[in-house]
Formats: C-alpha cells, structure tokens, sequence
C-alpha cells in the first residue's frame, strides 16, 4: 500500500472514530431537537430539558436513543466522507494545504458537503422517522399525512403500537418509492450542509490555525477540539432554519392538524405564515449543543490521528 493510500486510509479511520464517539455522546439532544422542530401547534414539549425528561419517562432511558443504529452504522462514512472530501479539496484547490485562502477554503468546504449528502440524506431520512416515533405516539395522527407504506408499522393502540425499525422503513421506501423514497428532501439536505461546510471548514482552519505549534507541526488536542466547537456552533445556528425545513419535509407521519408540505418553498411559506420567523429558530440550541461537541470530537480525534496510529499497527 503506497503512502497516500495509507494516509486516505487513515481520514476515513479518522472521521470513523470521531463520529462514532460524536454521535454516542450528543444523540439524545439531537432526537430532542428533532421532536422540537417537528411539534407544531399546541406543544407536547417546552424545551430541550422537558423533552429528555417526558422521553425517559415515557420510552426509558433507551428511549432518547432511538433512531441511533442507523446513525451510528451510517455516520462512519458521512463523517469520513465529510472530513477527507473537504482535505482533498483543500490540497487540490491550494498548492499548499496549509496556506489559508478564504475563497478556496470556502470551495473546498463545499464540495465536501455535496460529497457527504450521498449518505447523509437516507440517514437523516431514516433517523427522523424513528425520532419522532415518539412524540406521535402521544400526539393524535393525521391518517392521511403519509402514505400507508410509512404506516403500516403503527397500527393498533399506543400502548400495542409496534415500535418501527430503519430496516422496515427502508424496504417500505424503496419497495413504494423506489431510492427516491431514501433521497427525500435531497434538495433541502444539500441547502443545509454545503452552506454549513462553507461555514464551518474555513472558520475551523482559521480558529485551528491561531493555536498552530511549529514544532509539533499541528495545533495541541485542545485548541483543536475548542476550534471545532466554536466553528460548528456558529455554522449549526446559521443553517438552523434550513435544518427546520429539511426535518419537516422528511419527516412522513403527522400529528392530527399539522402540516403537510409539497416542497421546500411550501414548507417555508406555511411555517413563516402558520407559525412565525421564531419557528425557523426552533432547536437551535439543541442543534448547537450537539454539532459543537460532535465536531470539536471530529477535528481532536482527526489532529491526533488516530488511524494513523492503527495503521502503524499493521505495519
């Protein structure tokens, strides 16, 4: 195996490890933010806390991990995908990957985010079914806001309700709708994360850059995992709106009285008339609390190399 085999190798290890340790530590805040963005009307929930406590109290403390399968068998790619497309673009637009050059940074970040949707949008399809499951279980549903495909799992009483799976949503999806039915919200997905990895990227490379050691040729673990917080809070709450409408129109069951969307301009047009401008700020916190920590996790375990140090293993 030539050396830049082995150093791509090691990306994907990279962004394996941390978003599999990420998503292990913040997912119930993110099931949390889920179920805030999708209540509408009178509120199941008042706010992160209330959310938590109302879902372990009701479902147990596994409960406030459902839908987590599905992210932690997929987030391993997205998260390499993410982290190396973004490396790679880096090295290819700047003939040195350590010069910052904001447009080019901006670039890269870019194309990492359009490289990522291939897997993040059947994830976060998937995963918001099962995230919502239940607050819907508490909330009387609207029998006509999804086709009976995404029903079918759900039939009988709250208490009898069959809990669904990701593998019976997915072959409902793809028997019914064909892989269209995983790439739901595609357009919505791609509206989030490009503009969040344009964000996120040259802000990250800026803030890791000020903590920079020339001896060690890398910033410390520390400087790195605060840079990641601080840059994926900052890009999470500037695309908090566009991660509203993404969760509205990818999630297929509704409560009785709430909303369907045809598309992503209907979306927004009922939720600014129905519900305000505070409505596209809905989870925010949330969103912050668990993209500052999933990245800042990202960009230690990805500085102190990880992979490359089981690499080293196998030599």
């Amino acid at each position: 195996m030539s050396n830049q085999d082995l150093n791509i190798t090691a990306k994907l290890i990279n962004g394996g490890v941390a978003g599999l340790v990420g998503v292990t530590c913040v997912f119930p805040i993110d099931l949390a933010k889920t179920r805030l963005q999708n209540q509408q009307g009178s509120d199941v929930y008042k706010g992160m806390v209330d959310c938590l406590l109302k879902t372990a109290r009701a479902e147990g403390f596994l409960g406030m991990y459902r839908g987590a399968a599905v992210n932690l068998t997929l987030v391993t790619p997205e998260k390499a995908i993410k982290l190396a497309a973004n490396d790679f673009f880096r090295h290819l637009l700047m003939e040195d990957g350590r010069q910052r050059n904001l447009k080019m940074e901006m670039l890269a970040g870019c194309g990492a985010g359009m490289c990522q949707v291939v897997v993040t949008c059947p994830m976060e399809m998937l995963k918001i079914q099962l995230q919502d499951a239940g607050r819907l279980a508490v909330h009387p549903q609207s029998p006509a806001s999804a086709p009976a495909s995404s029903r079918s799992y759900t039939t009988g009483s709250a208490s009898t309700r069959k809990r669904p799976s990701a593998t019976l949503l997915a072959w409902e999806l793809l028997r019914t709708r064909g892989l269209a039915g995983l790439y739901k919200g595609l357009g919505a997905t791609l509206l989030r994360d490009i503009p969040f990895s344009v964000i996120y990227f040259p802000l990250f490379a800026c803030l890791n850059g000020l903590g920079f050691d020339a001896l060690s040729g890398k910033a410390s673990f520390a400087h790195s995992f605060v840079s990641g917080c601080a840059a994926g809070s900052v890009a999470a709450v500037a695309v908090t709106p566009l991660d509203v409408l993404k969760t509205r129109i990818q999630t297929l069951k509704k409560g009785l009285g709430e909303e369907v969307y045809s598309g992503l301009t209907d979306c927004a047009r009922k939720l600014w008339i129905r519900e305000g401008p505070a409505a596209f700020m809905k989870g925010a916190g949330c969103r912050a609390l668990v993209i500052a920590p999933l990245f800042g996790i990202a960009q230690g375990v990805y500085f102190i190399g990880i992979g490359e140090r089981i690499l080293k293993l196998f030599e």
